[in-house]
């Protein structure tokens, strides 16, 4: 299997100058230099705990004697969990950030866990790895931020072997993040954006207002862009931010009798329920920002 380049699916690049700028700027880990391995590893566990059943639906572990990519790796949070977690037989970061593999690298180091990292060029059109390379594919928090996601899910299906895994994370439109933090909190409480326009408000309430490109999917929509590149898409579940669980057990009322809350949003709130150890869930899924999906080689795009 040869597949496309990202180019020549729509002759976009994989981003541009200002999102490597903007992630060389920001990450995820704030640029925090670990000063052990205990730091680090207690580090890795605190931030999945943050996204209730993250780890679950992305999990780091069951890699053993395969060869794993973490595409869009930033600073190596989840490298340091295959690495302690799993034995691949080849591990792989790649990130258009040189500041964030450079923390990468250090923080590895500090693991003894030997990786190769592959600094992205952001105007490529080709990732720089052959056919067929990887048993795994790793890729958390990246497909959203991009300028156009199906020509790299084509590439990462070029990559990934035919009988290879991948598992992914995008942001969840069905969420509390959406229908709560953002249309309640931010447009109508705080006054920051239009309620009118939740898409735009949301692009500037994940990843600092500052973030070139956050957008959010619903399931179907996602599916059906995975299908268009040659991927077979399954949701496998959600995970929920501890801020919407705060704000949820807070102020959920108060947004559901506020008439200005858009009546798409109302509803969504009236519909959760919590489960056993209250978090909150709607139509059997928890009602969080993080979606996760596994997918599969379909037949040719």
């Amino acid at each position: 299997m040869t597949g496309q380049s990202i180019g020549e699916s729509t002759g976009r690049a994989l981003a541009d100058g200002s999102t490597r700028d903007f992630w060389t700027t920001f990450n995820v880990t704030e640029h925090h230099e670990f000063s052990s391995a205990a730091e680090s590893l207690e580090y890795f566990h605190w931030r999945n705990d943050q996204y209730f059943n993250y780890i679950n639906l992305m999990p780091v572990d069951g890699q053993d004697g395969r060869s794993v990519l973490d595409f869009g790796c930033g600073p190596g949070h989840d490298l340091v969990g295959f690495g302690v977690y799993s034995r691949p037989s080849r591990l792989v970061g790649a990130d258009i950030s040189p500041s964030s593999l450079a923390e990468t690298r250090y923080r590895l180091s500090l693991h003894d866990i030997a990786a190769e990292l592959v600094l992205l060029d952001p105007e490529a059109t080709r990732l720089p790895f052959d056919d067929a390379s990887f048993d795994h594919i790793h890729c958390s928090g990246v497909l959203h931020h991009t300028p156009d996601p199906e020509p790299i899910l084509r590439e990462l299906r070029r990559v990934l072997r035919p009988d290879g895994s991948m598992n992914v994370m995008v942001y969840n439109r069905d969420s509390l993040w959406l229908h709560l933090n953002v249309a309640w909190q931010l447009c109508i409480e705080q006054g920051l954006y239009p309620v009118d326009d939740l898409m735009a408000a949301f692009a500037r309430s994940t990843d600092t207002v500052d973030c070139p490109i956050s957008v959010c999917y619903r399931p179907e929509a996602f599916k059906a862009l995975c299908a268009r590149a040659g991927l077979a898409a399954e949701l496998t579940g959600v995970a929920v931010s501890m801020l919407e669980t705060r704000l949820f057990h807070h102020r959920r009322f108060a947004a559901i009798a506020d008439r200005r809350l858009p009546p798409e949003s109302r509803r969504f709130l009236l519909d959760i329920e919590l489960d056993r150890q209250g978090y909150p869930m709607r139509n059997g899924q928890y009602a969080g920002i993080d979606a996760c999906y596994r997918l599969s080689v379909a037949s040719e795009p």
